[in-house]
């Protein structure tokens, strides 16, 4: 398995890296896994693009300081602060219709023991009006939602992708407040969730890495450094 660690010098060519490693799993049948820090951004999804409110929404988002683009897989918009964790694994599969349950049950599964280590008890679930809502999220009991989690299967490879909010509730509520309320979306600010606040490390490397390890298992890995 293939580790990609690091990301580009803009969100454009960060994008364009992870789009490269779908054809990269077709092309060799090896699966690859990336844990990385985005840019900081709001991320809309492409129901939020058919919106009457769009243009607003991405108006709200620049006004706070997060430059808008849209994204491929996911719902929802979400937020990026530079410290919010990505990450996907993408995996060759042979046919399209088979898996998406189970390969939902197992990140879940896995992101659970992750952050277990890092000292998070999180439950499959979320709060009523949480961000980019969605059936597999993850929550913590006090502490609102931390994960969320999306799949895309498409031409011979699955891409199971998320978000892990390690710190900066507050500022993340905070836009996604307003971008919400612009797309006419319920939204509830005090379910946004961290890391940090469920009493786990502030640091993105720390609970980066348990995410990273999580997701490869005991595969034998090879990482590789983006320049």
């Amino acid at each position: 398995m293939r580790v990609i660690r690091g990301r580009a010098a803009s969100v454009e060519a960060d994008r364009a890296v992870t789009r490269a490693l779908a054809d990269d799993v077709r092309e060799t049948g090896e699966a690859v896994v990336r844990v990385w820090t985005p840019h900081r951004q709001v991320a809309f999804g492409r129901r939020d693009a058919r919106a009457e409110g769009y243009e607003r929404a991405k108006r709200a988002a620049e006004a706070r300081g997060f430059p808008p683009y849209e994204r491929s897989v996911g719902g929802r918009a979400v937020a990026y602060t530079g410290h919010t964790l990505a990450f996907v694994r993408v995996e060759p599969v042979a046919d399209l219709r088979k898996g998406t349950d189970e390969r939902y049950d197992r990140i879940v599964r896995e992101l659970r023991g992750a952050f277990a280590q890092l000292g998070v008890d999180a439950y499959e679930g979320e709060p009523t009006d949480a961000f980019c809502p969605g059936a597999h999220s993850l929550s913590v009991e006090g502490a609102g939602k931390v994960v969320g989690v999306a799949q895309r299967v498409a031409k011979g490879a699955a891409q199971v992708a998320g978000i892990a909010v390690v710190r900066d509730h507050a500022e993340v509520a905070e836009v996604l407040e307003s971008v919400y309320e612009a797309l006419d979306v319920p939204f509830d600010a005090s379910t946004v969730g961290s890391v940090a606040a469920a009493g786990g490390p502030p640091d993105s490397e720390t609970v980066g890495r348990a995410v990273e390890s999580a997701l490869v298992g005991d595969r034998e890995s090879s990482v590789e450094e983006l320049r």
